[in-house]
């Protein structure tokens, strides 16, 4: 069966791609995630504010007590002789290309132009096949417009496509009121491909504690069809790779997201839950249905069900709400 795909210009042999998760951290895992079938990789993100962070905890310990005694000054190197921050990463992201064959994504989630700029092209020459960039911003100031957010979203694809050669893929949220616009002044600004959904994590409050805590919720099959509905609208329109995040759990939900029209489809809290040696599963799926359904490759599959494609395009707009409401039942 022919599973081959291309995505953000990389010939991969096959669509299922595991997702930025903590199971990229770890070198023996990538090599189980190609044996297990994924056709490239994205590594864990790498976030500006971590590194930030880092650094400001270095810089107070090499820093504190520096005066009480004159030996001290000459005890430690100055600060910027260390090796700290993005150093760990791009470093993993080294060994990761030297370990397996299949195509390995970096990961970025950036807070400032400057260290978007810098830290992609540290990717760049770290080896990266290419690079994802997570938009992920929540804007708490109630006098910033939705526009004024699209163009700071805008201005760093721009400017990180300017930096660097590498294919560049940005992650998103939907909440977007025009998201079809956007995505086209993505695609304009210089993105190779979109990751159709950012999952927003949102706190939670303990009640016990009285504390706001961050709650981590995988997700499940349900959240799927939000990104497959854009997926099928955006297919053919925008020209871009696409891929599906959030939702892929089975192969059922990554046939669909192909028919929709997605190059690939990424997994994260499926593997999490399962396991890496979920990806044979979902593979060894895929594969049965195809050849049950007479389909030869998933060049033959991809877009079948998009907008563009299907027989009823109104499926995926809001007529299917009223279908939807309209024909429900209750069941006692």
């Amino acid at each position: 069966m022919d599973l081959r795909t291309e995505y953000l210009g990389l010939a991969l042999e096959s669509p299922l791609v595991p997702s930025a998760s903590p199971l990229s951290q770890e070198i023996d895992n990538l090599k189980r995630m190609e044996d297990a079938g994924a056709g490239a990789v994205v590594l864990h993100s790498l976030f500006e504010e971590q590194i930030e962070q880092e650094a400001r905890t270095l810089q107070h310990y090499l820093e504190h007590g520096t005066h009480s005694y004159a030996e001290a000054l000459t005890y430690l190197p100055e600060p910027p002789s260390f090796r700290f921050g993005p150093e760990r990463y791009l470093e993993h992201v080294r060994r990761a290309r030297e370990a397996v064959r299949i195509p390995v994504i970096a990961s970025l989630n950036g807070s400032t132009a400057g260290g978007w700029l810098q830290y992609a092209r540290w990717i760049e020459e770290a080896g990266a096949d290419a690079l994802e960039i997570n938009l992920y911003h929540v804007e708490a100031d109630l006098a910033v417009t939705g526009r004024e957010i699209e163009e700071r979203y805008l201005e760093v694809v721009r400017q990180v496509r300017g930096s660097v050669r590498l294919p560049l893929a940005v992650k998103i949220g939907p909440y977007f009121s025009a998201l079809g616009e956007m995505a086209c002044r993505l695609a304009e600004a210089g993105a190779n491909g979109l990751v159709l959904f950012n999952r927003f994590y949102q706190p939670d409050i303990d009640l016990e504690s009285l504390e706001v805590r961050p709650n981590v919720v995988l997700s499940d099959s349900h959240e799927l069809r939000l990104p497959l509905r854009w997926i099928a609208i955006l297919h053919g329109r925008v020209p871009v790779s696409l891929a599906a995040t959030g939702g892929v759990h089975t192969h059922e939900d990554a046939l669909k997201v192909l028919m929709a029209g997605a190059d690939i489809a990424m997994l994260c809290s499926a593997l999490l839950r399962n396991g890496i040696g979920h990806l044979t599963a979902v593979r060894d799926g895929m594969e049965r249905f195809m050849t049950e359904h007479e389909y030869a490759s998933v060049a033959q599959m991809k877009g079948s069900m998009s907008q563009r494609s299907c027989a009823d395009p109104t499926a995926f707009e809001r007529v299917s709400y009223m279908k939807a409401l309209t024909g429900y039942h209750l069941t006692s």
